[in-house]
């Protein structure tokens, strides 16, 4: 008889346990953080600079119809100052290029002083330039006109690396009207920012 009483208990109990009816256990999602993508600061252009410069080119003497022409290799060093306000960036270059013709036994030299203008697109910087420039060349003595384009990548804060294509023209050379020395250079540049 007890045997029979604790089983009725038993029963009794398992039903109770079990009246809510089945539940199945409540697991929380885990909540995952939010991170938004890193928005890459602007850079500043800002500052003082100075680096090194090598390239080739072509440079074209033409006079009364005629013209002749010769490849050159020019390398050289570069200095300037640049100010970024923004959207903009503005500043002013002196370089000095070593001049070497591949038609001419005597090398030159080419000085350039130039205004730089370009668009700020972080640490990418497409520009222009437009200044002056001396070319001495052996008992040759000229003053023109120098303009071109070019870009600049930003390594870090202190590395600078770019391209940039220069014309520089000059006219009546050497007192001789109409005639004309026109160069080509493309140069591959790399500065250090102070």
């Amino acid at each position: 008889m007890k045997l029979a009483s604790f089983a009725i208990i038993a029963g009794l109990a398992a039903t109770a346990a079990h009246a809510g009816g089945y539940a199945a256990p409540v697991v929380e999602a885990p909540v995952t953080p939010i991170v938004e993508a890193p928005v890459e600061a602007s850079a500043d252009w800002t500052g003082f600079y100075a680096g090194l410069q090598y390239g080739k080119g072509n440079a074209e003497l033409s006079y009364a119809g005629e013209s002749a022409d010769s490849d050159m290799d020019g390398y050289g060093v570069h200095a300037g100052y640049m100010r970024d306000f923004g959207q903009f960036v503005l500043g002013g270059e002196l370089d000095y290029n070593r001049i070497s013709l591949d038609e001419s036994d005597e090398d030159g030299d080419l000085y350039r002083l130039r205004g730089r203008a370009g668009y700020d697109l972080g640490k990418f910087l497409p520009y222009a330039t437009l200044g002056v420039a001396q070319l001495e060349l052996g008992d040759l003595s000229e003053t023109g006109m120098t303009y071109g384009i070019g870009a600049d990548y930003m390594i870090n804060d202190k590395f600078t690396v770019g391209a940039e294509y220069t014309r520089n023209d000059f006219k009546d050379v050497d007192g001789v009207d109409n005639a004309d020395l026109d160069t080509d250079l493309f140069q591959v540049r790399a500065s250090y920012r102070f």
